[in-house]
């Protein structure tokens, strides 16, 4: 962590790093604080609740995965991008300290759906299978609807179980299961 960054970009930072290491709640505001180095005063001067730094988080966590799913679906063409996308998926499963999706995880510690993380974990999720989806209507599938729900399906089992497999056996896998989805 660099000392240039602003004291708010700190905060995410840390939290980003301990949150997908550690789990959201287990990480509290003193940890939060003295890892970023700022005051207590200056973390709820930026987010006024954890809950909102976690928000955030999930944000800052979206945009990387959006980046990364986009460049993926450029680099092929529209047949191809949807399976592109998934390589993108499989490929993170293979990342040093991979411990799941952000998104399945945080979902796990909030339970509440009108809860503003759970809500942010559903946005991501429709985002995600929106995607997909308008991916495999351009490449002409028979059922895009179906097709998009089963690799979102795929893509959440690939993340689970990239941290508990061996995770080049679940990227092969992803890339087969979905070969078997686009070819329908």
């Amino acid at each position: 962590m660099t000392e240039t960054l602003s004291p708010r970009d700190r905060l995410l930072e840390t939290a980003s790093r301990l949150f997908y290491s550690e789990g959201i709640h287990t990480v509290g505001v003193d940890k939060l604080v003295t890892a970023a180095g700022v005051t207590r005063a200056t973390f709820y001067r930026h987010f006024p609740t954890k809950e909102d730094l976690v928000v955030a988080y999930l944000r800052s966590q979206h945009d990387q995965i959006r980046a990364g799913v986009e460049s993926a679906a450029r680099t092929e063409p529209d047949g191809d991008a949807a399976l592109a996308v998934l390589d993108f998926v499989g490929d993170s499963t293979c990342g040093a300290g991979f411990r799941g999706c952000p998104f399945i995880n945080a979902a796990a510690e909030y339970s509440d759906p009108e809860n503003p993380v759970r809500v942010m974990v559903s946005e991501h999720r429709a985002w995600f299978h929106d995607a997909l989806l308008d991916l495999v209507t351009k490449a002409g599938h028979p059922d895009p609807t179906y097709a998009a729900a089963a690799l979102v399906l795929l893509r959440d089992g690939a993340l689970q179980g990239g941290e508990l497999d061996d995770p080049e056996q679940v990227k092969a896998t992803l890339r087969r299961a979905c070969r078997q989805v686009l070819a329908a």
